[in-house]
């Protein structure tokens, strides 16, 4: 199955959400980092790979429709190049939210030091942390990465096949979008900040990874209950 929507928009701009509006629609499976921490012992290894210059998409997207967040946005270009008639949704908000967000969860010291450990260092954290360098915590520069960032998407692709998605706008933009109809069930809004505080996801680096991938796999669910009243089928 070749993929038929990439999500260029970075993590924390609704990823989660889009994730699972993608599925509402039949554009699922949809790969989201939930994916590699719920199945990170056979992902991590594919990730190294990628990091390393010898990605393998056919495997890792293989039973895929659609791919949003962290860290597949980080190669939207060579995606977008390698499954040309996929559709590219930028999701976006405002950046200073953004950047709230953001360094509450993600970029996290928490989180920054579980991806400094192996093998995260090596499969992931060039991905998600190393482009900030160590302005991690400066604000106007990582309000001005988000904008460059946007722009650069825009910039390279042509109109008919880019949606520029912001946080709350719903269903209408993406199901035209999609050419599918609109839905009954209010757009998903999960995944806030508050949720991955109160999950504990982004500190628990004592896990062992059985530990660690049947916790993730139970926030993935819980989102999915939280979306549309019922987990996934």
């Amino acid at each position: 199955m070749a993929l038929k929507v990439i999500g260029a928009g970075l993590g924390r701009t609704g990823t989660l959400s889009l994730k699972l509006a993608l599925e509402h629609l039949g554009f699922g499976p949809c790969f989201h980092m939930i994916e590699i921490m719920s199945d990170a012992r056979h992902q991590i290894p594919l990730w190294m790979n990628v990091t390393a210059g010898n990605p393998d998409w056919d495997t890792i997207f293989d039973g895929f429709a659609s791919t949003v967040d962290y860290p597949t946005c980080s190669y939207w270009r060579e995606l977008a190049t390698y499954y040309p008639q996929a559709k590219v949704i930028l999701s976006t908000r405002d950046a200073d939210d953004w950047f709230r967000s953001v360094s509450r969860t993600i970029l996290s010291p928490g989180n920054q030091a579980k991806f400094s450990e192996p093998p995260f260092d090596k499969a992931l954290k060039p991905a998600i942390f190393e482009p900030f360098g160590d302005r991690i915590d400066d604000h106007d520069f990582m309000v001005e990465y988000f904008r460059g960032w946007e722009a650069e998407v825009i910039a390279a692709l042509p109109p008919e096949r880019l949606l520029v998605h912001r946080l709350g706008e719903g269903w209408e933009g993406l199901c035209e979008f999609l050419e599918v109809p609109v839905p009954d069930e209010p757009y998903p809004l999960v995944n806030t900040s508050k949720d991955m505080e109160e999950s504990g996801l982004v500190r628990k680096a004592e896990m062992t990874p059985e530990e660690a991938e049947a916790a993730a796999r139970g926030y993935a669910s819980a989102m999915q209950t939280k979306a549309f009243g019922h987990p996934s089928a």
